[in-house]
């Protein structure tokens, strides 16, 4: 087998990222997104391409903060892992299939290949996530009217209301940042996510019931790709009342009132009472996820 080659792409070559087969169809996720050509490496055997990558960020973000899109030729995970191994950046890896890929053995296969390849390569699955897409089409949920929503400009309120809602989570990340740093550093990861989304800070809103608790929290916002459902969470002394699909509804609302074409949103897999919520508000499951991280 002749030697491997694994370069960066840059402006004079970047349509060489096309060239492979895309067994599990990522151009569909990831077709609309402009990345960065010097983000996007390749791995060549006499100038062909065996195996690509593509990092991403946000617009201002100096690094990329994970690995996008991730494949590979027939036969070469062995490139491919060193492909993410020598990358000079080591961040998470996101691999997205098709809904129901498992029911497909040839879908299936190719997934489970390029799992083993990240795994090759270092990197160590975290979870397993729906990725949804609500269109108009889709049609509105129900507002149920059992809650009142309103902005809040403290970030503090915010964040006393996360770590209540981190304190008795099935959400796979806030676990691990509570793990690896305690509640405050769950929080302060959300808040940061939330400050680094283009969407108003007078977007996020709290929910309190007709007598004045608060219940809940929802961030409507927009990403680098679009309008996205950024937070649903619901304090853990008023669970029970399905009270989460009250915020998702809210949520939708809120973004498709403010122009959104589609809306975007994930959940764990494992997360069975959200994603009941997601399929009653009417949003389809258009992919599967796994996220992987370094280590």
């Amino acid at each position: 087998m002749t030697d491997l080659v694994i370069r960066a792409l840059d402006e004079s070559d970047v349509h060489l990222f096309d060239t492979l087969p895309d067994p599990l169809r990522a151009a569909d996720a990831f077709g609309r997104i402009t990345y960065r050509p010097d983000w996007k490496r390749v791995a060549l055997r006499d100038g062909r391409v065996v195996a690509r990558a593509v990092w991403w960020g946000g617009p201002e973000d100096t690094e990329p903060l994970v690995v996008h899109w991730f494949d590979f030729a027939d036969g070469e995970e062995e490139a491919a892992a060193e492909l993410l191994r020598t990358a000079p950046w080591q961040v998470g890896l996101e691999l997205v299939m098709p809904g129901g890929w498992r029911d497909d053995p040839a879908m299936r296969a190719a997934a489970e290949a390029r799992h083993a390849a990240a795994r090759a390569a270092g990197h160590t699955p975290l979870v397993e996530r729906f990725v949804y897409r609500w269109t108009p089409e889709c049609g509105l949920p129900d507002r149920p009217g059992r809650l009142i929503f309103a902005p809040e400009p403290d970030d503090a309120v915010f964040f006393d209301a996360l770590r209540r809602i981190h304190s008795d989570t099935l959400d796979a990340h806030a676990r691990k940042a509570i793990a690896e740093g305690g509640l405050d550093r769950a929080a302060q990861e959300e808040i940061d996510f939330f400050r680094w989304c283009p969407s108003p800070r007078e977007w996020w809103q709290v929910a309190r019931t007709p007598q004045g608790e608060l219940a809940g929290i929802h961030i409507p916002a927009h990403n680098p790709s679009g309008p996205c459902v950024g937070f649903i969470g619901v304090l853990p002394d008023h669970r029970g009342h399905g009270y989460a699909y009250d915020l998702l509804a809210e949520c939708t609302h809120y973004l498709a009132e403010r122009g959104a074409e589609f809306i975007a949103a994930a959940t764990d897999q494992g997360n069975f009472p959200m994603a009941a919520h997601f399929a009653k508000a009417g949003y389809p499951v258009v992919r599967e996820r796994v996220n992987f991280e370094v280590g």
